[in-house]
């Protein structure tokens, strides 16, 4: 029986292309399967920031106008004064501290809009029933503007520059504003009027649209002055939000042409000269902000506490 004589080249030289082979294969698919992981935990996160922030807004949306019913003092809270339970700027943000609308043109995240809502607090035996979008108390009213609850939505940027939805609200001492939903790249609204006052079918408009039919009223039911029992802020009866919201991290190396309607294609084509940021091009976007996982989100609100006695 021969010994065994070492390997020949020819065979080391197989041997390590054989491994090498295998090597490659397995860090391919250890690459593929972390990137799969990765793509798969983006689109959780953008799902769930989504459906987060909807149910913020739709919470909020449901509890505008409302008022105790079992306070004669406050009969009026909300019907009478200047200001109307819902109210919406477009393509404005705002600043944490400052009053209520007071808004900025500066620093627009891709035309997002402000969603102004305003409604009394309450309490049972002592304790506080009514919420802001922050989550905080919202004392019980009194027939005073002053002690009305307001949460108001709009979009800006961190300080790593992504964009975040925020909620804006009262404080006993002044105004401030938190962070609920990281990655909301657009803050979209719409809002049903009940023109003819036959509810059907709502009319959607922008907040801008809205303006400036209220331009067209006589001058004593302008908003302004005096009252706004004929505005028509008072026959919204729906509000329809739409978030374009995107992951954190770049994922799609060769799709930079992708273009979101959050509103749908036919609106966006009618309007988007007009609405700002109901179509957003990946292209326009900063390079940065490129090749992410983007998710638009939809949902129509109807209102539960609309002003009485609204002129049709």
């Amino acid at each position: 029986m021969r010994d065994q004589d070492g390997l020949s080249v020819v065979e080391l030289m197989v041997a390590m292309a054989m491994g090498l082979f295998i090597l490659s294969s397995l860090a391919g698919l250890l690459l593929s399967s972390r990137a799969s992981y990765s793509l798969q935990d983006q689109h959780a996160q953008v799902q769930e920031t989504g459906r987060y922030a909807l149910e913020v807004v739709a919470r909020a949306i449901r509890q505008a106008g409302y008022r105790p019913l079992d306070h004669l003092a406050q009969a009026s809270l909300l019907i009478s004064d200047e200001e109307t339970s819902v109210r919406g700027l477009d393509a404005r943000t705002l600043k944490k501290n400052t009053p209520a609308l007071e808004a900025t043109t500066t620093g627009v995240v891709n035309g997002s809009d402000v969603l102004a809502l305003r409604f009394a607090g309450d309490e049972v035996d002592g304790k506080g029933m009514m919420f802001n979008c922050a989550g905080f108390v919202v004392p019980a009213a009194l027939p005073d503007d002053e002690a009305n609850g307001w949460s108001i939505f709009f979009v800006a940027r961190d300080s790593a520059g992504e964009a975040e939805l925020r909620c804006k609200y009262r404080t006993a001492s002044g105004w401030s504003a938190d962070a609920i939903a990281r990655g909301v790249e657009s803050f979209q609204v719409l809002y049903g009027l009940d023109i003819d006052g036959v509810q059907q079918p709502l009319r959607y408009l922008s907040a801008s649209a809205i303006d400036a039919l209220d331009a067209g009223l006589p001058a004593e039911h302008a908003a302004g002055a005096g009252t706004n029992e004929t505005s028509h802020w008072r026959k919204v009866r729906a509000v329809r939000v739409a978030l374009l919201v995107g992951g954190s991290m770049q994922e799609k190396a060769d799709e930079t042409d992708r273009q979101y309607d959050l509103f749908g294609p036919d609106y966006a084509d009618s309007q988007a000269a007009l609405d700002k940021g109901v179509r957003i091009k990946e292209n326009d976007l900063p390079a940065a902000m490129r090749h992410r996982l983007r998710v638009v989100f939809t949902q129509t609100i109807r209102l539960r506490n609309h002003p009485a006695g609204v002129a049709s």
